[in-house]
């Protein structure tokens, strides 16, 4: 396999565009190749089959999702407050990557068809909840275990009627339900 990391990368989000235009049966290689604007075969060079494409393109959106630390001020003490700017700075973060989430949900519909899939999801699924967990754990943050999986779900959800059918939550101000998910969160831990 062919080891340039840039190109590999590229690739993989250009896969990550055609998953979430045209879903889970229009992710070929040529149509990665078209996405990125490289010569056919290119694709088929980078990754051994369209297994192992699914797979890399399931690891590499959680990275691309993720907040990097760097860019919000973690030196503050713990508090609630900067927990819900957390949130808050997730929310949009992923917002601002509509077509990453699609990518995400046309691969969790997949994994449903393909067993393989599934296994490699659910564990990428599993590692990032338990990331934020530790993270969670590690930065003194308030709450406990149980407050991080209500948070990751919360989330998860208000992220999906948001980026899916914002309609649905037109009459309410986001970033209060943010608010309102991690106060109550915490009264219950």
């Amino acid at each position: 396999m062919v080891q340039n990391t840039a190109r590999r990368t590229a690739l993989v989000d250009a896969a990550i565009e055609v998953l979430a235009r045209d879903g889970a049966r229009g992710l070929t290689f040529r149509a990665v190749d078209v996405e990125a604007a490289v010569p056919k075969g290119t694709a088929s060079n980078y990754f051994a089959n369209r297994a192992d494409l699914l797979n890399q393109v399931g690891a590499h959106i959680h990275r691309r999702l993720a907040l990097d630390p760097a860019q919000h001020d973690l030196g503050r003490a713990p508090s609630p407050e900067l927990l819900t700017g957390l949130m808050r700075a997730l929310f949009h973060h992923i917002s601002e990557d509509r077509t990453g989430w699609l990518a995400l949900l046309e691969l969790r519909l997949e994994a449903i068809r393909r067993p393989e899939l599934r296994g490699a999801l659910t564990e990428t699924l599993r590692t990032n909840l338990n990331t934020n967990i530790a993270g969670r754990r590690e930065s003194g943050l308030p709450g406990d275990d149980t407050t991080t999986v209500l948070l990751y779900y919360a989330m998860t959800g208000v992220i999906l009627e948001h980026l899916t059918v914002p309609e649905v939550l037109a009459q309410f101000d986001v970033d209060d339900l943010i608010a309102a998910f991690v106060n109550r969160s915490l009264a219950e831990s």
